[in-house]
């Protein structure tokens, strides 16, 4: 079965944004040392429009061939006119107000967005589903979330989007791997105990 993986970013205290959901402060992290991590380890969650000036484009997906996020993780690719900000996966957008996809690369899941993942994780294949957010998604699919990788960064916000929200339960996971940066920034994976 494949494995739905929740990658995201966060501060020390656990946001993965601003209480209006920015995140851009977290990119004034991405210097050569974490950037050839992401590039070498996680490449298809760098998006299409941000791989090709890069000139990263041609990079095989190693871990995910599959992408899902939440509505407002999709607008901000679409603000600045991108429609299938993930090209190099299929694309899947959570959404009870998105009523057709702006591109016939991307689906709309307007139903039981739990139920789609689970039909995606039946599927076979190597690779795996990567969960974009946001925090109300996340929350939504905390019973499939088999992995987390959280990628820490040097701050404190104080406030904000946190990781999930979900109601108050408690979930174990088993920790896999940290990875330090000379930026200050961490990687840990878990995986779910199941």
């Amino acid at each position: 079965m494949r494995k739905l993986s929740y990658f995201i970013a966060a501060s020390i205290d656990g946001f993965i944004g601003d209480p209006d959901g920015d995140a851009e402060f977290f990119t004034q992290y991405v210097d050569e040392e974490f950037f050839g991590f992401l590039t070498s380890e996680y490449p298809e969650t760098l998006p299409t429009h941000g791989r090709q000036p890069l000139g990263i484009d041609e990079l095989e997906n190693k871990r995910f061939d599959t992408i899902i996020q939440g509505r407002a993780s999709y607008d901000l690719a679409l603000g600045i006119g991108v429609t299938s900000p993930y090209a190099h996966l299929r694309q899947y957008v959570a959404s009870h107000t998105l009523k057709e996809s702006p591109d016939p690369a991307v689906e709309i899941v307007s139903g039981d967005v739990a139920a789609k993942v689970r039909e995606l994780k039946a599927e076979e294949g190597e690779l795996g589903i990567y969960l974009c957010g946001g925090s109300r998604l996340a929350g939504e699919l905390r019973d499939e979330v088999d992995e987390l990788v959280i990628k820490t960064y040097p701050l404190i916000l104080g406030s904000g989007l946190p990781m999930f929200t979900s109601p108050f339960r408690l979930d174990r996971f088993t920790l896999g791997s940290v990875r330090t940066f000379g930026n200050g920034v961490t990687v840990r994976t878990y995986g779910r105990e199941r």
